[in-house]
């Protein structure tokens, strides 16, 4: 499975990546390979808050709806109109199908996230 050494990952199987104060937070490819057709997104609302290991949306597939874990705590800034016309987009390329963008609350939380290498490791 693909991962990016840039980004930050959780034992969920979302990414995360820093820009500045801000976060955009997905599913991993690994998270797209099994749960096979993305054909729904569910996204919080622009000036939501979300946090930390709190469920902040679903993905339904063509085999089961998995909820979104938030990575880290903030309020969202951004969702990805995209996907709510072509939820696919996640299982073509799920390192640009962001879901949604936060302005990071504590970065201190940034810490409890896994780099590439141990997201790939728990894997095996």
């Amino acid at each position: 499975m693909k991962t990016i050494p840039s980004l930050k990952y959780t034992s969920k199987h979302e990414w995360t990546k820093v820009e500045g104060e801000y976060a955009y937070i997905g599913i991993t490819d690994y998270a797209q390979d099994q749960l096979g057709e993305v054909l729904f997104v569910e996204m919080p609302e622009v000036g939501d808050t979300i946090t930390q290991d709190e469920d902040y949306g679903v993905v339904e597939s063509s085999k089961v709806a998995s909820d979104l874990v938030a990575p880290i705590s903030g309020e969202v800034v951004e969702i990805n109109e995209r996907l709510e016309d072509e939820p696919e987009f996640i299982n073509e390329d799920p390192y640009d199908a962001w879901i949604i963008k936060v302005k990071i609350e504590n970065s201190d939380e940034l810490d409890s996230l896994i780099s590439s290498d141990e997201y790939e490791s728990g894997l095996e």
